[in-house]
């Protein structure tokens, strides 16, 4: 009787590009709040994973989560760089040697299935061998030259901005101005000095080099949304937790740090369900802005002596590279806090230039060690008419009398 061979199944042509899993994003963000849907995608992104987003204008933070979360490759559905302005987003992604197909439709993001296998091969998206996006892919040279391109809207960019920052000022004019409607504190916040941390830009960066200031200071820690988390994983617990408390972890929202609510006028608080089932109390303030915008003006109006921020945007371009709605807000907020405000790096660039004492005791210690050696040695001998040998005298002296005793 003869066996049946046993056959081993047949094995797909191995087929070029970059495989991975993709991560999509479902696309129910109104443009406004698209980069919200983009970085929901970036804390879902596994290292070897293809993100597909639709993000007009990547910005620099969701940038930088989806490089942080390994991401094998970026496939946007929207222009990462319309012309509008210079954005920061696709700098990053290209500098770190990750694909970005850019412009591939939104209609790409409705055939596709999260957490299936697809193929990015140039400037084409695959289902094993079947075409289902094509776009196009955007190297170092291309980026260089759209930035350049964009540059030449920016005016056009600040026109927009000054006036969404008066019609701003006009519905929050007594928020901003008096100060009504921030809510009271538990917190003692008077005379005392205040760290802002937004999970942003550099956050990793800017609290590691306020470690001297921190423990001098013992500032009022204020987490601004996922930058509790932020403090928490460094060992530091909040004293306040400030925004729409959506992404913050549960650890934070029961820390024992006081919570504040972001409700923004005229529409729900995603979060307060979330803290109603945690039993976490809080209170809301209701305001149009940032949870980073709220943070600063609780800690203004609540006499803060100084208000230090970290990991958040401060130079012009990260400035104009935050959300276009929110950009007035922010700008008139910080107007308000006026001098008080100060830079992380700032802060961390005078603490790096003091001489901390120990490393002077250890040089005086050594110095006095080997000058015993020298004398044990060789005698004092070489030392006569001299302040050495005089202090050796005094010193042996000192010695025989406590002996003596």
């Amino acid at each position: 009787m003869r066996l049946a061979t046993l056959r081993r199944p047949r094995r797909l042509p191995d087929l070029p590009g970059l495989i991975g899993t993709v991560r999509v994003d479902d696309g129910r963000h109104h443009t406004a709040a698209r980069e919200l849907g983009a970085r929901e995608v970036a804390k879902r992104v596994r290292p070897g994973d293809i993100a597909v987003i639709d993000h007009l204008d990547l910005d620099k933070v969701t940038a930088q989560l989806l490089v942080a979360a390994g991401v094998r490759a970026v496939v946007n559905a929207a222009p990462s760089i319309s012309g509008r302005y210079p954005n920061l987003g696709p700098e990053i992604l290209v500098g770190a040697g990750i694909p970005l197909l850019d412009r591939v439709g939104s209609e790409a993001l409705i055939g596709l299935v999260d957490g299936e296998r697809l193929r990015l091969d140039g400037d084409t998206l695959y289902r094993a061998e079947t075409p289902v996006a094509r776009g196009e892919l955007l190297s170092t040279a291309s980026v260089a030259v759209a930035m350049e391109q964009a540059r030449d809207g920016l005016t056009f960019q600040l026109r927009a901005f000054a006036a969404n920052a008066t019609e701003h000022l006009g519905s929050e004019r007594d928020l901003l101005l008096d100060g009504a409607g921030v809510p009271e504190l538990r917190t003692p916040i008077e005379g005392r000095p205040v760290l802002v941390v937004v999970r942003g830009s550099g956050w990793l960066e800017d609290l590691k080099g306020l470690r001297g200031y921190l423990k001098e200071s013992q500032p009022v820690l204020v987490g601004v949304d996922e930058g509790a988390d932020a403090l928490l994983e460094l060992g530091y617990r909040p004293d306040l937790v400030v925004g729409e408390l959506t992404g913050v972890s549960d650890a934070a929202l029961t820390c024992g740090a006081e919570l504040v609510l972001h409700v923004s006028r005229g529409q729900r608080a995603p979060g307060r369900a979330r803290l109603d089932e945690l039993g976490a109390p809080h209170v809301d303030f209701v305001a149009t802005g940032t949870g980073e915008d709220l943070a600063l003006l609780l800690a203004d109006s609540a006499g803060a002596a100084v208000i230090v921020l970290a990991g958040a945007h401060t130079t012009l371009r990260e400035f104009i590279d935050h959300s276009r709605d929110e950009m007035p807000g922010t700008f008139l907020t910080r107007l308000r806090v006026g001098a008080k405000l100060v830079d992380a790096r700032a802060v961390a660039s005078i603490y790096r230039r003091r001489t901390p004492a120990w490393p002077l005791l250890v040089l005086l210690v050594l110095a006095v060690l080997g000058l015993v050696t020298a004398v044990a040695l060789t005698g004092t001998d070489g030392f006569t008419g001299t302040p050495v040998a005089d202090w050796w005298d005094s010193l042996t002296s000192w010695v025989q009398g406590i002996g003596g005793r």
